[in-house]
């Protein structure tokens, strides 16, 4: 587990100290629930980032006190962990015993987080810090371990396989999310914030053979847009990953 900044002791989990669906006792705000509380959080979060969220902040969107809060979720901390569970429930997870090609769930399974690191750019900051152990993130997991065992690899190959496919998607996610926020950091559209940036690039005499040569592989990869390129390399990428799962499971039922 990670550690939370200034504490000697690993950080503990809502979901390990029965916190995750406790209310306390009377006296709590009318018109206020943990369900609400987490909304909120959430379409905070979206809208403003995770550095800018506290719970000064929240209270005011919920227009409540910060202590009112505080009737529904201890610390902070607990509040994030609930939110980061609340939105890993809004992937379309496979059915790993359907008669169904382990090939298409894994692609499925990987468009999904995609699109969610990419929808909810505080996740990525979010997901290697709490344990990870709510309801909904299990729910992945669980589906996640399931397809990949189908792929007829050996247990011993299935965490490296799973780090593989979704460490990719992961990164991929993070990076993509980042282009969206600062695009719309400057007031730009994605495709107006590469070209700019291109071009920033290009200035520099340093970089001009690189750049040159980047053009060269983005003109021969097509695409009219960013999202077009995009989507093309993720697809591809995917798909090597997936090449590369079929021959390792071929090479381990050769060995």
């Amino acid at each position: 587990m990670a550690k939370a900044a200034g504490q000697d002791q690993p950080r503990s989990s809502v979901w390990l100290e029965s916190k995750a669906h406790r209310r306390r006792g009377g006296g709590q705000p009318s018109g206020l629930d943990r369900a609400r509380i987490i909304a909120v959080t959430v379409r905070l979060l979206d809208a403003e980032g995770l550095a800018r969220f506290s719970m000064r902040r929240l209270a005011a969107e919920l227009n409540v006190t910060a202590m009112s809060v505080y009737w529904y979720v201890d610390t902070k901390d607990d509040l994030l962990e609930l939110a980061l569970d609340e939105v890993m429930g809004e992937m379309r997870l496979p059915d790993p015993d359907a008669d169904e090609d382990w090939r298409d769930q894994v692609r499925a399974l990987a468009w999904e987080y995609r699109t969610l690191l990419v929808r909810h750019r505080w996740v990525s900051a979010l997901v290697g810090v709490f344990l990870n152990i709510g309801p909904n993130n299990l729910a992945f997991s669980r589906v996640v371990q399931r397809v990949v065992r189908r792929t007829g690899l050996p247990a011993k190959r299935l965490t490296s396989t799973i780090s593989a496919v979704f460490q990719f998607v992961y990164g991929y996610g993070t990076l993509e999310g980042h282009l969206t926020a600062r695009a719309a950091a400057g007031g730009m559209t994605v495709d107006e914030y590469f070209q700019q940036s291109l071009s920033s690039a290009t200035a520099a005499a340093h970089a001009a053979d690189v750049i040159k040569e980047s053009r060269e592989i983005m003109e021969a990869r097509g695409g009219d847009t960013v999202a077009e390129m995009l989507e093309r390399d993720f697809e591809f990428a995917l798909e090597l990953l997936i090449a590369g799962i079929e021959a390792m499971a071929a090479r381990e039922r050769g060995a």
